[in-house]
Formats: C-alpha cells, structure tokens, sequence
C-alpha cells in the first residue's frame, strides 16, 4: 500500500512540479531516513493522541522516520525550551525537531527568528492545500513559509437536544439562557486556550470598534475596546456554575460535567467535537455543536519547524505527510479524531466524504496575537482572586 502511494506521489509530482523541485524533494526524503523527529504536540485528547501514533507508524514505515511524539499541555513550554536552547548559543541539534504551535507562540517564535522560513510551500503536498482559507497568516502573522497547516479549527458551544433544542444565538442569548438555568453555565478558566478564545468571541461581539481587533491592543484605547465584555461578564458571572467564583481548569472538565448534568453547556474549537465525542461514548448521543448566528472565531492550526531542529529534513517529511488526502481523511474522520481538513476538496481524490461540522456557522478571523496575553491579564487582574 504505501509503494503504491509513494508511486502516485511521484507520478504527481512530475506531472505538477519542476524536475529540480523534484530532485530537491527526492534528496529530502532521503536524509530523512533514519532520523528522529520529536514531535511536540498538545495531548489533551486521546483521539488526538491515537491519531498521531497513528501517523507515526504511517511515516515510519513509508518513510524510515522514527516519530518520537512528545505530549505536551501548552505549547509555551516547548516555546520556552526553544528559547533558552537559542539564548545558551544552541543553534543546531535542538530538542524539538517539529511543533504544534498556536498564533500567540508562533508570533515570539517569528519575533526572535527561531524558526525555520520559505520551507512550507515547497512540501509537495501543499498543491492541495486550500488557499482561500488563512493560510498564509496566524493570528495576523504572516507565516512566511515557517508554517505547514494540518487542520482547521472554529470556536463552538456544545450542548444537548434533550436538554436545549433552541440554542442562543447571540451573547445576550446566551446571558438569557444562564438566566433561565443558573448554575449550569459556565467557561474554562484563563489562560486555557478555550477560555481566551471564548473571551475574544464575545469582544468580537460587543465591542463597539471591533477594527481595534486587527492590530495589537494600544495602552490609550484599550479600555475603551474592551469595556463592553468586562460589562458583559459583570452581568454573565454571577449567573454561572458556583456564581462565578470558580471556573473548570479545560474544555474536557467541562465535557464531563456536561455528560454529569452538571452544565448544560461546554466548549471546543473543534467543530466536529460534539460529533466526535458521542460516536466514542465520551458525551452523551443526543450531544451536537452549535454557534452564534453572526459567527464564531476560528483559525487554521499549524506545525512548525525550529530554526535549530536536529531533524529538520524529517520534519518536513511529517509535516508533508499530515497534509495528505489520506492523513486528513483520516483525521477529518469523527471515528479517528474529527479535526477538519485544510484540503481543497475540489483539489482531492473522489470520494472524499461529506463536512460532517455545521457550515451555515460562519467562521470569524481571531484578533490579532497580541491580544491574547492583554486579555488573559486583565481577566486575572478582574476575576482571578475571586
């Protein structure tokens, strides 16, 4: 099976790409086997974690690359790890040879050029790539080649048929709805991803110079940008699960206490989640994914590459492989892991399958990075001593 794909491969690339990227390519491979790619990676979520072991064995037996994959909680410890690395003069043979990064870390990476550049659209496999999605920026940033895609993401809110056949459809929705069933609302607390995300939606929402957003926050206007969501959370918090006071450590805590009957609400940025979860038993089936009328915030998640990676040529032969029509079957599968694909389906083999997520929920670009960190402050400094 997989001579077979390496041969169809090939047969692509000639007819798609010039003899020298070809031979550039061939010699890729050919360095990296062998050698050993460490893989950091969030590992929050089994499905996710099954997939990359999955991947593993794939790139290992097609390939020859050992894919060591290193579960971590928040991609800023690899980020940490990268810098001190650069700081004690450590510019080859780094530890971390391939990274799943989010937009805020991507940006200090970028800032302080620990990174790999101009390598991402020269995978061969990029001729499949969807190019009206954002690819070629994170978080407002252009990418520069220094990233690969693997998978995109939107902001949604899960909940139960049962329990809530009319979701909200609009902050002020939302703040009716914890009215109506106080105490069974709730968000993850900051700095979880999740959780800013959340916080961004709703300033997204309420803000009333929602441009602001584009570029990073300025000290004279931010309160003013901002004072609708503090506003809004004012009113929100003492409706919510122990009145605010407390909020679940991650999404996964709240999908437990949503499977409890704890909440009637939890939260992903995935939007296949919901899908996900009740086909492997980990909510319960009447369980499904819904967002606001207006939109929810979403990105393209991406791999990277340090600038001093060990492994740099079979980290780019990983990143290759995750941007495969069989790779992102597989993961866009919700019996695999649900995460959507960053493929042009016009581009893909046939019978690639139907979108199983909602795709009458329009997708909103996220603010830019730096409000990432302003926001997280300023909710500790608001709420986190409650």
């Amino acid at each position: 099976m997989h001579s077979a794909r390496y041969g169809y491969l090939l047969a692509g690339l000639l007819l798609c790409a010039p003899l020298q990227a070809l031979a550039d390519w061939q010699q890729t491979e050919t360095e990296a086997r062998g050698q050993t790619v460490w893989f950091n990676a969030w590992g929050g979520d089994p499905a996710v974690n099954r997939y990359l072991d999955w991947v593993s064995g794939e790139v290992k037996q097609a390939y020859g690359v050992n894919l060591k994959v290193v579960h971590i909680a928040d991609a800023a410890d690899a980020v940490k790890r990268i810098r001190t690395e650069a700081r004690a003069g450590r510019s080859r043979g780094g530890s971390v040879d391939l990274l799943w990064v989010n937009g805020e870390n991507f940006r200090a990476l970028k800032q302080n050029n620990l990174l790999l550049t101009g390598w991402a659209e020269q995978l061969p496999n990029w001729r499949y790539v969807d190019t009206r999605l954002p690819v070629r920026e994170d978080f407002s940033v252009p990418t520069d080649g220094a990233e690969s895609p693997w998978g995109t993401a939107r902001l949604t809110f899960i909940a139960r048929r049962r329990q809530t056949p009319q979701p909200p459809q609009d902050p002020q929705a939302l703040l009716a709805y914890a009215a109506a069933h106080p105490g069974s609302v709730t968000y993850p607390r900051p700095p979880d991803f999740t959780a800013t995300a959340f916080l961004e939606q709703l300033l997204l929402n309420l803000t009333r110079e929602p441009g602001a957003l584009g570029q990073a926050p300025q000290a004279g206007s931010f309160s003013r940008v901002t004072a609708p969501l503090w506003d809004y959370l004012d009113k929100l918090h003492p409706l919510l699960w122990r009145q605010g006071r407390d909020f679940p450590a991650s999404p996964a805590k709240m999908d437990s206490m949503l499977t409890a009957g704890t909440l009637r609400l939890s939260l992903s940025f995935n939007p296949l989640h919901a899908v996900q979860k009740a086909a492997s038993g980990d909510l319960p089936a009447d369980s499904y994914g819904f967002g606001f009328r207006e939109g929810m915030i979403g990105n393209v998640h991406f791999v990277t590459i340090p600038a001093n990676a060990r492994a740099a040529a079979g980290a780019r032969v990983v990143a290759n492989f995750l941007l495969s029509p069989e790779a992102q079957r597989r993961k866009a599968d919700p019996a695999a892991w649900g995460d959507p694909t960053v493929l042009d389906r016009r581009r893909v083999p046939s019978g690639w399958p139907q979108a199983a997520a909602d795709e009458s929920v329009p997708t909103l670009a996220e603010p830019h990075a730096a409000w990432v960190d302003a926001l997280e402050q300023e909710w500790l400094r608001r709420y986190g001593s409650r």
